[in-house]
């Protein structure tokens, strides 16, 4: 009995001082360094008692001084980020406390919609309309405003508050982050301000989604249609104009189709599709000006085409004019005609017996001579 009694305070004994010396307040203190090692910084008895006497750690005093504020991280300054509820610290900080207006609070509260950026997310890696030139130089691309892109958010006129639409669609991004109808919205509300890049791009991750999507096909062929990119315009329009619901009316791609071809000089393609667009919707001021325009204007490309017509003709009746003249001579001159059809006839028969021609030349020259 005296045996396990011995036994049992040895074992307690070793116990006791296995947590003495592993107890946490003689343990030491680790950092990381600049260069991103881990070094000991010292001992947490050592630790100074005042937030004024803390050791200068810059990679800790970067961590606790980002906070997170809305959906974003922010740096914020290192003096605010100590812990004002513990009573040693909140005592010293006392004497640097001071009291705010509510004005003041209230202009000092930042609103998180302020630091929210209007995008469509990361750029897409690949679409399938991204061979097209004025998609591949997005990144060159000058920024050009089109305010006629206004009536798209407001039917009546193109003056709208351009800050009350920024609001409005950053509340539609947070409600339905990953909507086809959002980014082809951001990407006009891009057109409008100006920035091309951005409208591209939005529209880009529209087609990744939805690569058939008529409406965003058409609203990129305008903004390419603006940078004078005609070929990927006219394009892009024409895949619109084929993938376009039954359902929905095509008047927007005529009437694109026309200003492009109106860009191109083609002003009798120009007017038809300027018809189109006026049957499918009737008094649409901009087509009804265009079409006038069109009517206006002398068609270079009929001239062309009566030009090389004339020339046809002309060529024509020469190549009827030498073919008579060569059948008057043969009918005036029979004995021509026959001596190149003997001559011909003899060339063949001197081939099939092996003559060469010359042989068969002075053979004829000796017997004229005889």
């Amino acid at each position: 009995m005296t045996s396990v009694k011995c036994i049992t305070f040895v074992f307690l004994y070793i116990i006791v001082v296995q947590i003495i010396h592993t107890n946490s307040r003689t343990s030491n203190l680790w950092k990381l360094s600049m260069d991103g090692n881990i070094i000991e910084a010292g001992n947490f008895q050592k630790l100074p008692y005042h937030p004024e006497d803390i050791i200068d750690d810059p990679i800790f005093n970067i961590i606790t001084s980002t906070v997170h504020y809305g959906k974003s991280w922010t740096k914020r300054s290192v003096d605010t980020n100590y812990c004002t509820d513990c009573q040693n610290v909140s005592a010293s900080y006392e004497k640097r406390e001071t009291v705010l207006l509510p004005q003041e609070v209230t202009n000092n509260t930042k609103n998180p919609e302020d630091d929210e950026v209007l995008d469509c997310g990361k750029p897409v890696n690949f679409t399938y309309y991204d061979n097209l030139v004025g998609v591949a130089n997005r990144l060159s691309h000058p920024n050009v405003p089109e305010p006629q892109v206004g009536l798209i958010f407001k039917k009546k006129s193109t003056d709208i508050d351009v800050a009350a639409l920024e609001r409005k669609l950053k509340k539609a991004k947070r409600e339905k982050p990953k909507s086809v109808q959002l980014y082809n919205q951001i990407g006009n509300f891009w057109r409008l301000k100006g920035d091309t890049y951005k409208s591209i791009e939005c529209f880009r991750r529209a087609l990744a989604v939805s690569p058939h999507n008529a409406e965003v096909l058409l609203n990129l062929a305008r903004v390419l249609f603006t940078l004078q990119y005609l070929d990927d315009a006219i394009y892009l329009t024409r895949r619109s104009l084929e993938v376009q619901p039954p359902d929905k009316s095509a008047w927007q791609q005529y009437f694109t189709l026309g200003e492009i071809f109106k860009a191109y000089g083609h002003y009798q393609e120009a007017s038809l599709h300027m018809r189109h667009c006026l049957h499918l919707r009737p008094g649409f001021d901009p087509a009804v000006s265009a079409l006038k325009d069109l009517e206006a204007t002398p068609d270079n490309n009929i001239h062309i085409y009566t030009l090389l017509i004339i020339v046809c003709l002309v060529l024509g009746v020469l190549l009827v004019i030498i073919s008579s003249m060569d059948s008057n001579l043969e009918s005036e001159y029979p004995e021509v005609k026959g001596q190149r059809h003997f001559n011909r006839a003899m060339a063949m028969r001197s081939l099939k017996m092996g003559i060469s021609p010359r042989a068969l030349r002075s053979k004829r020259y000796s017997g004229t001579c005889g």
